[in-house]
């Protein structure tokens, strides 16, 4: 008898112990919260929906005079956030991403009749992903984009920070600046056509081969035109605000 009640304290020691073995990390780092607003300070240059992500510093969206990655590269010609975020969702150093649902378009353009020009969603991020990035598209033109890479999460519940955004070229695509060339929303959202359809897909024959690095606006070679699609380049494109509100 006395054997046996061995066995069965036995086995109850090894139970308990399995289940602390199998608690997550998350039980003892609670993940954290934040609210992050989004907002487009061009007067005609709409960004496509935002990706967002929470992470490591060992992470890198983007960096400026380094090539783009294909992710970057799919966002900045073709406005595709798939193999970006798919990218991002496969690495052990990304807490979350979050996509947006809609393009964030500037006000007093026909495209701001249906979208807004800014977006706030949250995100969670566990206790060692310090970080965040995002990027979206500049629809209006041949490959560039914006974003923040590893911008510094607040720490304290209720703190928060604000950054202004660049404007980008990923150094992947030649700008022609012809709608032909550029993604089909930008002639609806702006209101100025050509009649082309425009396009969705990359082409080999515009390939570049460069890297990424500050873009020097709309130069009225084609089909943009500077004074509805451009922007101050040594101005902000766009703002990003991240509270901690848990």
């Amino acid at each position: 008898m006395r054997a046996a009640l061995r066995i069965v304290g036995t086995a109850l020691v090894i139970a308990a112990l399995a289940l602390v073995l199998v608690v997550p990390a998350s039980a003892s780092a609670p993940e954290r919260r934040y609210r992050v607003t989004i907002t487009n300070l061009t007067s005609g240059q709409p960004l496509t929906p935002v990706a967002v992500a929470t992470h490591r510093t060992s992470v890198d969206a983007f960096t400026v005079g380094e090539p783009a990655s294909l992710g970057m590269k799919e966002i900045a010609e073709n406005g595709n956030l798939g193999p970006f975020v798919s990218l991002l969702q496969g690495s052990s150093g990304v807490s979350e991403v979050i996509e947006g649902t809609f393009p964030l378009v500037p006000e007093g353009t026909p495209g701001a009749a249906m979208f807004p020009d800014s977006v706030t969603l949250e995100i969670h991020a566990t206790a060692d992903a310090r970080r965040l990035s995002w990027v979206s598209m500049l629809i209006c033109t041949n490959d560039g984009f914006t974003g923040v890479d590893g911008l510094k999460l607040p720490v304290g519940v209720g703190q928060s920070v604000t950054t202004g955004t660049a404007g980008y070229d990923a150094g992947t695509e030649i700008n022609t600046e012809d709608f032909a060339d550029i993604v089909p929303p930008c002639q609806g959202l702006i209101g100025l056509s050509s009649g082309e359809a425009g396009t969705g897909v990359s082409n080999p024959a515009l390939a570049e081969g460069g890297v990424i690095h500050h873009h020097l606006g709309i130069q009225g070679g084609a089909d943009l035109v500077p004074a509805v699609h451009g922007w101050d380049v040594d101005e902000p494109v766009a703002e990003i605000t991240v509270e901690r509100i848990a």
